[in-house]
Formats: structure tokens, C-alpha cells, sequence
């Protein structure tokens, strides 16, 4: 993924942006035969380090971590298409989104007892409204355990890009915020509008950090 310096994205960015629901990504490992990649939900320990998960015990790419532990989980959301017309001379088309990316060694988690205790973690995170549904010795969830294989992910780096035109001033960054209004208001795509969230907001920093040089 290409950064420039005017779309990175800060690490409290990147951890608020996943924190407000964004648990979803793609997992990418080196399988023999070529990538393997898995749509998968995640459980993000960014104070510890880590990324934990689970795949059926017949999922390919856990071979794959077991030749080559190295993987890569990534998640992009808030994307638009911005056509040429709306960003002044070149006038060339992009892509808005953001995108975090994870570079990590996986370590397969085969033990009963932590396997259940991951995903125990899991489902505290994404069920906590039944805090009945764990898993233990002897339960039905228990006996399903030979089913799963557990996968924690330790994070040796984080890549964030948010792309939203700021290299553009920040006048027509405003103009092309009205454009995506307009566009959800006659399509009702719901990017366009988490698109043009993620626009005023980097507009927003834009300006707070001129202020503070002007000061």
C-alpha cells in the first residue's frame, strides 16, 4: 500500500477508527501454491500487541501460517469514487478510503482450554449481550472445539492510510464534501456518506494544525 505523507494516518486515528466497529478485515498468508486470503472477524488487543481469531481446522491458510507464520490483516472501509470533475486540474479520477493494515507472525492455537479461552474473548466482544454463550468444559460450545483452530496474530507493524484528497486545498476538499452529500441524497450509498464523514474530518485537522502554525 502506497502512503504519502499527507494521508497517514496517526496511530490514536487508526485505533479510533477501528474502535467504532470496524472488526472485520482480510487475512493474507503465503500458502504454497500462492496467496491465501480469508475474509474474517478479528478481535483487536492493540495494547497487548495482538489480533485474535478463529478459522474452521479445515481453512487452508492455517497450512499456509504453518509454512510461513507471516500474514497480513487488512481492513478498508469509508471508500468513494471521486470522479476527475469534481477535483480540479488534472481533473483525474480517484479512490477515497481508509485502509489499516497489520503485518504480523501467526501462531495457531490448539489446546482446548485456549482455544476457549480466545474465543471466549470473542464472543465477549462480539456477543456481549448473551454473556451465557461461552465456552466451557463440557458445554455444547465445548464439544465443538475440535471443529475450530484458534489464530494469534502478533503485530510487529501497522501501516494506515487515509486517503481523502489532502494534498488538494482544503477549499475543494469542502466542495467535494457536497458533492458526496449530493451523490448519497440521489443514490442513497451509504459510503459516499462515511466517505464524506472521513473527509471533513481529516478538513478539520487540516485546519486545527494551520491554526496552531499560525499562532
Amino acid at each position: 500500500m502506497l502512503i504519502r505523507g499527507w494521508d497517514r494516518g496517526a496511530e490514536d486515528e487508526w485505533r479510533r477508527w477501528l474502535a467504532a466497529g470496524r472488526d472485520f478485515g482480510t487475512l493474507a498468508a503465503n500458502g504454497p501454491d500462492g496467496p491465501v486470503l480469508v475474509p474474517t472477524h478479528f478481535l483487536l488487543d492493540a495494547e497487548a500487541g495482538e489480533v485474535l481469531l478463529h478459522l474452521s481446522a479445515a481453512n487452508p491458510l492455517l497450512a499456509a501460517v504453518r509454512a510461513d507464520p507471516h500474514v497480513t490483516l487488512a481492513v478498508t472501509d469509508d471508500y468513494a469514487f471521486a470522479p476527475g470533475r469534481w477535483r480540479g486540474a488534472p481533473y483525474t479520477p480517484t479512490s477515497y478510503y481508509a485502509s489499516v493494515q497489520f503485518s504480523c507472525t501467526a501462531e495457531p492455537v490448539e489446546d482446548p482450554a485456549e482455544k476457549a479461552a480466545l474465543l471466549n474473548r470473542q464472543l465477549a466482544h462480539f456477543q456481549p449481550e448473551r454473556p451465557a454463550d461461552r465456552v466451557e468444559a463440557g458445554n455444547a460450545y465445548w464439544a465443538q472445539l475440535t471443529a475450530v483452530r484458534g489464530l494469534r496474530l502478533t503485530v510487529h507493524r501497522v501501516r494506515a492510510k487515509f486517503k481523502y484528497d489532502d494534498k488538494k486545498p482544503v477549499e475543494l476538499q469542502g466542495e467535494v464534501a457536497e458533492r458526496l452529500a449530493e451523490r448519497y441524497a440521489a443514490t442513497g450509498n451509504p459510503q459516499d456518506a462515511r466517505a464524506r464523514v472521513q473527509l471533513l474530518r481529516r478538513m478539520a485537522l487540516r485546519k486545527a494544525a494551520a491554526d496552531r502554525s499560525s499562532d
